[in-house]
């Protein structure tokens, strides 16, 4: 064998040279039984015989033996090593050129030749970029679209394959393609052959690697992807291929134009069915594909419109099916069903039919069953979910008097910040503008206690911000003298002084006010940690700041004026000179701010 290969390459160097077709075809068969015998081998005595530089003057269309040449290079660039020998042999050039071929056969081979050198190198893909191979492929796939005999299949898949190695994994190399008008010519392909699995496979496989890219999903939305995928998804039994349809289904469903063409096209109902299916099953596929389709499902309610599709004014049958979600014994479902009321939640009516209907009784038993060693997706879900509900001001008392507060209390202990993070943004919720309940938390000094540890929980910012959110709401909301009292007991004054330089100014304004409330119904209590929280010398910074927002300066100065009840801190206030910065703001554009520094400005003079 190896004598003969030796034997047919020095033999190829002669015939090449001379271009007599019935030899040279002989050394080409040769050379294709060599390497379906031994591919790597064969590969490596090519390249060492320098023969890969003569095979780019062998690729000429007019040739009988052009489609063996390309198919010994497409065999030979399996091979990762021969991938830039290929590149550097120049063959890339004549191979594109070969593209606008009309003989199948040779298409075929070009085709697969093109691909196998594209795959996983970045030399290859360049070359047949700068050779423009890809705009000759897709003017192919587009003419050759509506023809459905195996022949033309295969090589539209050869095709749809390098396309595919040309440009997986290189965002700049699948934008090419997408402004090319690649989408809606697979969209295309997938309708017209849905019949042939090899070609209907390759087309998924690249639209899972184009849905990844943000541009391309404006391009999908124009199509009728969702419908083929649809169509397609139904006709699968097997759970591999179905794997693939969700593969795409899930990059594309992320885009709201899209979620609603799914929902349109009846997608809902299949997931509704596999959830069905799977339910009670423990064959791991079996599990993979429940959490899969109920992840989806929920995917598609993030989506306004789709969302208020499904929801139906709360009647519609999956809206219902979710609703049953919540009391199974499936984590992944009582998971998914939690989210999915969160996500229908999103507005005012929604949240108040579903509070009139029940549903907050549903996640209470629901949160109780994941108390101890509960999940802590479960909790974080049915937490997002209760947050939500309680955003509409009319669910608010009905939420208090359902006992919302002590089922979420449950989890104060919690060690898990995306479950700290959801219990205090759902307490926050409640109290809003409810005095009595902000009175009664804020009287709790467990919960009071755990609030002031978090707002130093500096690894989660998200926790500390809602921390001190949280701390100043239960002030401004019950202006009650019994919760500050157990505010500054517990050590919270610093942190509402922190709290007033934050970057956001919503939080800003929360701690100033809450502060002003301090000032005015405890100023006594506080005074020490006041001073040691050095809250003048930060007034005097937010006033002096011209970047400081308008209601800021306000209310840093409404703060100034009551901190003068206290001697210590109105020493301090004297010898900061407020009176040059306050002056200065008499003449601010914004009207209150300007009236109020003109009252500042005379308590200021009368006290000094």
């Amino acid at each position: 064998m190896a004598d003969n290969l030796s034997d047919t390459l020095k033999k190829l160097k002669i015939t090449a040279v001379d271009r007599t077709d019935d030899s040279l075809e002989g050394c080409l068969d040769c050379l294709l039984q060599a390497l379906a015998q031994s591919n790597m081998e064969t590969s490596e005595k090519i390249q060492g015989s320098g023969i890969l530089q003569l095979f780019a003057s062998l690729l000429i269309p007019q040739s009988s033996c052009t489609a063996k040449v390309a198919n010994i290079i497409a065999e030979i660039a399996k091979n990762e090593f021969m991938r830039i020998p290929c590149v550097d042999a120049g063959l890339i050039s004549p191979l594109v050129q070969l593209l606008n071929s009309k003989d199948q056969e040779v298409l075929l081979q070009t085709g697969r030749a093109l691909g196998n050198i594209c795959y996983d190198s970045h030399e290859g893909r360049s070359a047949v970029d700068q050779a423009g191979g890809a705009q000759i492929v897709i003017d192919h796939l587009r003419s050759l679209c509506s023809i459905t005999d195996p022949a033309n299949e295969k090589l539209l898949t050869v095709f749809c394959g390098m396309l595919m190695n040309y440009s997986n994994e290189n965002d700049s190399l699948q934008a090419q393609l997408i402004n090319m008008g690649v989408i809606p010519t697979l969209v295309k392909l997938l309708g017209i052959h849905c019949q042939n699995a090899a070609l209907t496979e390759m087309c998924l496989v690249a639209f899972g690697n184009l849905a990844e890219l943000e541009s391309s999903k404006e391009q999908f939305a124009s199509t009728n992807i969702a419908e083929e995928l649809v169509k397609l998804f139904k006709k699968q039994i097997e759970h591999d291929k179905r794997e693939m349809v969700f593969e795409v289904l899930a990059p594309l469903a992320e885009n709201d134009a899209i979620k609603l063409q799914l929902v349109e096209a009846g997608l809902v109902e299949c997931l509704l069915e596999i959830v069905q299916q799977k339910v009670d099953s423990d064959k791991e596929e079996d599990i993979a594909e429940l959490k899969t389709a109920s992840d989806l499902m929920v995917l598609l309610l993030l989506g306004d419109e789709s969302m208020q599709k499904l929801f139906e004014g709360g009647k519609g049958n999956v809206f219902q099916k979710v609703l049953s979600w919540i009391p199974s014994n499936n984590h992944q479902l009582q998971l998914a069903g939690a989210l999915a009321i969160a996500n229908f939640a999103r507005n005012d009516g929604n949240c108040i039919h579903m509070v009139d209907n029940g549903i907050v009784e549903k996640l209470m038993d629901l949160l109780d069953r994941h108390v101890e060693d509960g999940n802590v997706t479960v909790q974080h879900a049915a937490l997002s979910a209760l947050r939500n509900l309680a955003i509409p001001v009319v669910n608010k008392a009905k939420m208090l008097s359902a006992g919302v507060t002590e089922a979420v209390l449950k989890f104060l202990k919690s060690e898990m910040p995306p479950v700290q993070f959801k219990l205090l943004g759902t307490l926050r919720m409640l109290i809003d503008a409810q005095a009595e309940a902000a009175e009664q938390l804020g009287k709790n000094v467990k919960l009071v206690e755990r609030l002031v540890e978090w707002c130093e929980a500096k690894d989660h910012a998200g926790v500390m911000g809602e921390s001190n959110r949280l701390l100043s709401a239960l002030i401004r909301h019950s202006k009650s003298k019994d919760v500050i009292k157990t505010i500054v007991q517990s050590g919270g004054v610093k942190h509402l002084v922190t709290m007033a330089t934050s970057e956001h100014v919503i939080m800003q304004n929360e701690a100033l006010v809450a502060l002003a409330l301090i000032a005015a119904l405890e100023l006594g209590t506080a005074e020490k940690d006041l001073e040691s929280a050095k809250l003048v010398q930060i007034l005097h910074r937010l006033l002096a700041d011209e970047r400081s927002a308008p209601e800021i300066k306000y209310n840093s100065m409404v703060l100034i004026c009551a901190l003068m009840g206290s001697e210590p801190l109105h020493k301090e206030v004297q010898d900061l000179a407020f009176l040059d910065v306050v002056s200065k703001l008499r003449s601010h554009e914004n009207k209150s701010v300007a009236q109020q520094a003109s009252l500042t400005e005379q308590r200021l003079a009368v006290e000094s």
